[in-house]
């Protein structure tokens, strides 16, 4: 059964918790903490603000989270100015068996690519209804040169997908979303490559290579930990 909206922020809340726990071992360190974008990442952001004073700052995936990270009173600083990334806690789209997942309803997948590409361990943090057996019933983001939207456009309609671009919307970077929507994702590894070889592509919404290492799932029943069986390529 699908959580009603106030289930699922109950279930938002307690996986950020959850989250925070399994990553207390660098409070108090130099540790940075990387952190995503999306409204269970503002619950984690909210969540880390009770230890503002251990944590010695934060990366965040997007202007959004930046903000909401300054206004918790935490630090943030560029991912250009730090060495190393420990953990790296984000939320999820749509996330399946293997841990893949896509990511980018909010705009952020290309910052939040990034941040997961550097970090040392990436937590995906979920409520039940982002757990799928196959990825693709959300439409998948694209994020693109303005240029480039049409010809990606084309290309994305030849792999079996139907774009349709965010309207009004920008990205952090400038450029524009395409949301790929029809898409049976059996192969998730495949259709990342294949995505990122089109010209004009700045990030795909498939993290498949480098997925998740720990899903936390907030269930009915409590918060369900899932590990990924592999390490990325």
């Amino acid at each position: 059964m699908i959580p009603t909206m106030a289930s699922q922020d109950e279930l938002k809340r307690a996986v950020a918790s959850a989250a925070v726990e399994r990553i207390a071992s660098y409070f108090g360190t130099s540790a940075v903490i990387g952190v995503g974008t999306g409204s269970t990442a503002d619950c984690f952001i909210d969540a880390l603000a009770a230890h503002r004073g251990s944590i010695a700052a934060a990366v965040a995936s997007s202007e959004r989270s930046a903000a909401r990270l300054r206004a918790n009173g935490l630090v943030v600083v560029d991912l250009n100015d730090i060495d190393t990334m420990p953990v790296y806690v984000d939320g999820a789209d749509e996330i399946d068996a293997g841990l893949s997942m896509i990511k980018g309803g909010g705009g952020a997948l290309t910052r939040e690519k990034i941040a997961a590409a550097v970090a040392v361990r990436f937590i995906c943090i979920a409520d039940a209804s982002k757990r799928v057996a196959m990825l693709g019933r959300f439409p998948l983001p694209v994020e693109v040169i303005p240029m480039a939207r049409a010809y990606v456009a084309r290309k994305l309609a030849a792999l079996g997908g139907t774009p349709r671009l965010r309207e009004g919307f920008v990205t952090d970077n400038g450029n524009q979303i395409l949301d790929v929507h029809g898409l049976s994702i059996r192969d998730p590894v495949a259709l990342e490559d294949a995505v990122d070889r089109i010209a004009g592509v700045v990030t795909v919404g498939l993290f498949a290579r480098r997925g998740a290492d720990l899903l936390l799932l907030g269930t009915a029943a409590g918060i369900e930990e899932y590990q990924r069986e592999y390490r990325r390529p």
